[in-house]
């Protein structure tokens, strides 16, 4: 990913436009994404799982906390068989942590960007499913079908194909997405469904590069997000995007909560 070498300052702090933060999304690019100033009040950088190369993972990890995430469905969890982290969930805003993997074949340590890119791309490995996204800039809906065509399709992952623990942290999104939680775990899952992409988010924390690492607030994203040409979008926007175009996700995430899932 190529630095600006100078960023286009802001007069005045705004967000970018959705539609083309989701086409932008879908070519497999980072999004910076902010929840509200009275919540976590952070960034994060989201892009989706199948697409993430290494050099991509590489980059985040650079750039982030380091505590990379993949935001999956409930149904995919249970496919896999991972398990919840814990059970009594105490953290302040309940993200739903499950217990971290790795992709056994291909991977050493799974620490590496090499191995947590792999094992994303694994956990994003769906079976073939149609599904009708973001209307493309010619204004038609195109379809996609899973798993992704840069995975080879006689192997699929099961449930064995993954050790545990690991180092890629899997989270739970809510069904219903923004609508029901407006966090950034469902966010990711939102774009990916938006943008006709496998179900699998990647998703990290952006922090600011100083002695003490303190977390990126929201001038410190647009400054960042211009240095590098990520767009930047809120998930109130999301939310807002999700009511007026109701039929892009509903019919698809009530067939990806698993048995049980608190909506």
């Amino acid at each position: 990913m190529a630095r600006l070498e100078k960023p286009n300052a802001n007069a005045q702090f705004q967000f970018d436009d959705i539609d083309a933060a989701m086409e932008s999304f879908a070519r497999g690019e980072f999004l910076m994404v902010l929840d509200d100033e009275n919540r976590e009040n952070e960034g994060d950088l989201i892009c989706a799982a199948s697409l993430c190369t290494t050099e991509k993972m590489a980059w985040l990890i650079k750039h982030s906390s380091g505590y990379v995430c993949i935001a999956l469905p409930p149904a995919r969890l249970e496919q896999l068989e991972i398990p919840m982290m814990v059970q009594n969930n105490q953290e302040r805003h309940r993200t739903a942590y499950a217990v971290t993997v790795d992709y056994k074949q291909g991977t050493t340590t799974g620490i590496s960007a090499h191995d947590r890119a792999l094992t994303a791309r694994k956990l994003a490995y769906y079976p073939s499913l149609p599904l009708t996204g973001h209307a493309s800039s010619n204004g038609k809906h195109e379809g996609a079908c899973w798993p992704s065509q840069n995975e080879e399709v006689s192997n699929p992952p099961s449930a064995e194909s993954f050790s545990r623990p690991g180092h890629m942290v899997p989270l739970r999104a809510r069904s219903g997405g923004v609508l029901r939680r407006k966090g950034h775990t469902e966010a990711a899952l939102d774009l990916c469904i938006l943008t006709s992409l496998p179900p699998a988010g990647i998703l990290c924390e952006l922090v600011n590069d100083n002695p003490q690492g303190s977390m990126a607030r929201r001038d410190d994203c647009r400054q960042f997000a211009d240095r590098w040409g990520i767009k930047m979008i809120s998930i109130e926007q999301l939310v807002m995007y999700r009511l007026e175009h109701p039929s892009y996700v509903s019919p698809f995430v009530s067939d990806l909560a698993g048995p049980g899932e608190d909506c």
